[in-house]
């Protein structure tokens, strides 16, 4: 028999009994639909994370001096020559001062508004762009000038988009706004990356009372070398400081690495249990064969005394088998991409971000090739059974 004509009379049998063949069926739709939501939402994750370290820098190294010793410290200016030292691994560097303080505009007062020290390398590190005005220079920070940069939220809100050249209070004691930087998303709203003060980090730190500078913000020349990059500047404060404890670098390229990694596992663990689904959509397809044997026993019979092989009877129910399964793959293909896409609707709309649920290529061939395997082993038990039958009890058969 020409495997067009399996093919076909495979098709007819699925077409003779629709709501059975659907049941059969509905094991593989359920898996194969499982298994694209649950990768396309693993690749939707990594996207949004890997976008979200970027806006952050992942060529980025941050460094944390810790203050209990108060005999040892590390310096700015120790810090720059550290990165003058070895320019084969590092760009730039910043003094990065987080503090706090009442930051009023007028009469309103700016709750949610972060006010952050910086170096005047610090908008390139970050990728920032000055809208109107200008970013902080050198002779600010050496002269510890009372001026600062703020967010598009802060100019837009509280300045009407003018704000350049206006007054800001921070801590009781009056800035004047240079620089306006640009929106960083298309929708800017309070307590978000837009709501923010960047003063000159010499100024902030005395504005803080501590007049220490413990937090430090380093560039990399590649990506690719950050576990090198890292090492050399462990090196350089353990020589400083002398204890490993006194100090933590941060790298956000290998924590990018990390979750990642652990999102990978995750969604692996949850694809193979959704696979759970697949091999119970087999075991139905083995029954509903067994039962379609022993429905068809006496057309086997008529076959195999006209001259049909045993190699042909096996091929015919296996070929069937994995056209059904075949084709609950396909149906479960679509289905998995409409649910991707009301997923992407539903996890934007509960998150208030983006995030697409993208199943993968590769993830949907696996599918659709594991649909059809499946049926193939689930199909070989009845196909076997159906081959071996006695052509004389099978004409028998009532």
């Amino acid at each position: 028999m020409k495997l067009m004509e399996s093919l076909s009379l495979a098709l007819q049998n699925i077409r003779s009994s629709k709501m059975r063949s659907f049941l059969t069926m509905l094991g593989i739709i359920i898996g194969i639909a499982a298994v694209m939501v649950i990768v396309g939402l693993g690749n939707g994750m990594e996207g949004y994370i890997t976008d979200m370290f970027q806006s952050m820098g992942t060529n980025s190294l941050t460094v944390r001096i810790n203050s209990f010793n108060a005999s040892r410290s590390v310096s700015v200016d120790q810090m720059y020559q550290i990165v003058e030292k070895h320019p084969e691994y590092f760009d730039l560097i910043s003094p990065t001062v987080s503090m706090g303080g009442t930051v009023k505009v007028g009469s309103d007062t700016l709750d949610s508004t972060t006010v952050t020290g910086v170096g005047e390398t610090y908008f390139a590190i970050k990728d920032y762009a000055v809208q109107t005005g200008r970013g902080l220079r050198y002779m600010d920070v050496a002269n510890r000038n009372h001026i600062c940069v703020v967010g598009s939220y802060v100019a837009d809100e509280y300045y009407g988009g003018s704000a350049v050249g206006q007054t800001i209070r921070i801590g009781g004691a009056a800035y004047t706004i240079v620089g306006v930087l640009e929106a960083s998303s298309d929708s800017s709203e309070e307590g978000s990356a837009d709501d923010a003060v960047y003063l000159p980090y010499s100024t902030a730190a005395r504005l803080s009372g501590s007049g220490n500078i413990n937090s430090f913000t380093v560039t990399m020349l590649s990506e690719d070398q950050a576990t090198a990059a890292k090492t050399a500047l462990e090196n350089e404060l353990y020589a400083i400081l002398g204890r490993e404890d006194a100090y933590r670098v941060t790298s956000m390229s290998e924590i990018l690495d990390t979750m990642t990694q652990t999102i990978g596992v995750v969604i692996t663990v949850l694809a193979v249990i959704a696979c759970i689904s697949l091999v119970v959509g087999g075991i139905g397809i083995m029954n509903i064969m067994l039962v379609s044997v022993s429905e068809r026993t006496r057309e086997i019979g008529i076959r195999k005394a006209l001259g049909a092989k045993e190699r042909y009877i096996l091929s015919q129910f296996i070929i069937e088998a994995a056209v059904t399964s075949a084709t609950g793959g396909v149906l479960g293909i679509g289905i998995g991409y409409g649910l991707s896409a009301a997923a992407t609707v539903l996890v934007t709309s509960l998150m208030d971000e983006a995030m697409t649920v993208t199943p993968s290529v590769p993830s949907v061939i696996v599918a659709f090739g594991v649909s059809a395997i499946i049926g193939i082993v689930f199909g070989y038990l009845p196909a076997r059974k159906a081959a071996k039958l006695n052509p004389i009890d099978a004409l028998r058969y009532e």
